[in-house]
């Protein structure tokens, strides 16, 4: 019996349901709890179409949000990697692969292929629209670490120097306004707590 489009649809949409279990390192604002996986995407294709703006160059807002909401879609088999980790390296990259073969071949053919090409876009990080969305994707834990008073960066001992590599050149490269932002709070971040 063949499967029909819809059917195919479904099942990925029934799928990624999941990704609302996958809780990731950082709190909400209000620090009532821990985000989730899909409220982080939700969120960030928030940022996307509120803040084109500040893109290093010009950007098409709707690949950008198709990219964000796709991004961490891969998290439903391979889980998070908080940025602070211990990942192995390579083990990442090649876990999330293979989610994204599984996840988006639920799809019918054409449409799994087309949205499995926007995810390795994301994750080459070469286009201006993939940049983008890997500067938001690091602007947004960085915002809710500054704004809950240090948040994953306390509870995993980073360092100004830290902070500085693993975010800056990401966003500086996307969004090089943000960045100026975002320098300017973590230096005043970190000048309290010495």
């Amino acid at each position: 019996m063949q499967v029909s489009a819809l059917e195919r649809q479904l099942n990925f949409l029934r799928e990624i349901d999941r990704l609302k279990s996958v809780l990731r390192q950082s709190p909400l604002l209000d620090q009532s709890r821990r985000e989730n996986s899909a409220e982080h995407s939700w969120h960030l294709a928030m940022y996307a179409l509120l803040l084109g703006d500040y893109a290093s160059g010009p950007v098409n807002t709707e690949r950008v949000i198709k990219m964000l909401l796709l991004h961490d879609v891969v998290e439903v088999d391979a889980g998070d990697f908080p940025i602070h980790g211990q990942a192995v390296p390579g083990a990442q990259a090649e876990a999330e692969a293979r989610a994204a073969e599984r996840l988006f071949g639920l799809l019918p053919a054409e449409q799994g292929a087309e949205l499995l090409a926007l995810w390795r876009e994301f994750e080459r990080a070469e286009s201006a629209d993939a940049c983008f969305a890997k500067a938001l994707d690091r602007f947004q834990p960085l915002l809710i670490n500054v704004f809950t008073g240090g948040g994953t960066w306390t509870q995993n001992d980073v360092s100004l120097e830290q902070v500085l590599s693993r975010y800056g050149p990401v966003i500086q490269k996307g969004a090089p306004q943000l960045w100026l932002l975002c320098e300017q709070w973590v230096r005043r971040h970190f000048a309290k707590t010495r």
